[in-house]
């Protein structure tokens, strides 16, 4: 199939971007890596009357830290920052999940910010983003605003974000003292999107495990440190929780074995990290 038409319009600026964006708000999309977006245009799923081209925008591309974040603007591909020297110290979690994260031809075009705009509940980035209570950076000519990523990402590829912003950058804090981190995947195909993922942060005091691919968006739960049938009781209650259905790649019977078991899998890898 072909997209619908549209007007293309590659912003010189982020103030010419965020201008085009104010006017035509929800008629409008923006494009960077363009690996989700153009197989939506392509089947008609989106039908923006403007396309916003954002990548050639200086300033966009380049990885900062601030404090204890890590902060990825909108037009750094998701290669670049796999490729970040040092991040796998920075943040383990994140340098774990990247290589997940579709495919090396995907990824020498797909951006981070794109993938979290996108919201698709099996994709390693917004999965990252919750399991490490990272923030979504938004921008408009109205104001600029920070949202956690557990309140950005509010349904099946929904987010918190307006018609007139768009995602200026995503932040991940970096890795702790005293704090293991694991990821941890089952997907047909490496570098598909995920029948489950799990991703945990663990501390002496506490569990946080965060799954993607199961629920509407990526979900993440706390529990004390547990061990033997008491963490398998509090992963099977989370299983449950997810409200897993059927679909054309698994049963909801497998995911939730998978949520179990690739939970346990994944606590017991950054519970390792951590000793």
């Amino acid at each position: 199939m072909k997209p619908a038409a549209f007007d293309y319009i590659r912003a010189g600026d982020l103030s010419e971007a965020l201008d085009v964006l104010g006017r035509h708000g929800s008629d409008a999309r923006i494009i960077a890596g363009g690996q989700s977006l153009l197989p939506m245009l392509n089947m008609r799923l989106a039908k923006p009357a403007v396309l916003i081209d954002i990548m050639g925008i200086a300033g966009l591309e380049r990885v900062g830290r601030e404090g204890d974040l890590i902060v990825v603007p909108a037009g750094v591909r998701q290669a670049a920052l796999m490729k970040r020297p040092g991040l796998a110290g920075e943040q383990p979690l994140l340098a774990a999940a990247l290589p997940w994260l579709g495919h090396y031809q995907t990824r020498a075009r797909g951006t981070i910010c794109g993938s979290a705009a996108h919201a698709d509940p099996s994709a390693e980035i917004p999965l990252c983003l919750v399991a490490l209570d990272g923030e979504v950076r938004l921008r408009s000519r109205r104001r600029r605003r920070s949202v956690s990523a557990a309140d950005f990402f509010s349904g099946m590829m929904v987010t918190d974000k307006a018609d007139d912003e768009l995602i200026e950058a995503v932040a991940f804090p970096v890795a702790m003292t005293g704090t293991g981190y694991a990821f941890r995947e089952v997907a047909r195909r490496h570098g598909d999107f995920a029948i489950v993922g799990c991703a945990a942060v663990v501390t002496r005091d506490a569990v946080h495990l965060a799954v993607a691919g199961v629920a509407d968006r990526p979900q993440r739960r706390s529990f004390p440190p547990l061990a033997g049938s008491a963490l398998t009781d509090a992963l099977n209650g989370f299983a449950w929780e997810l409200d897993a259905r059927d679909d054309f790649h698994a049963t909801a019977r497998l995911r939730r074995d998978l949520v179990r078991s690739l939970g346990q899998s994944t606590i017991g890898e950054a519970q390792r990290c951590l000793a």
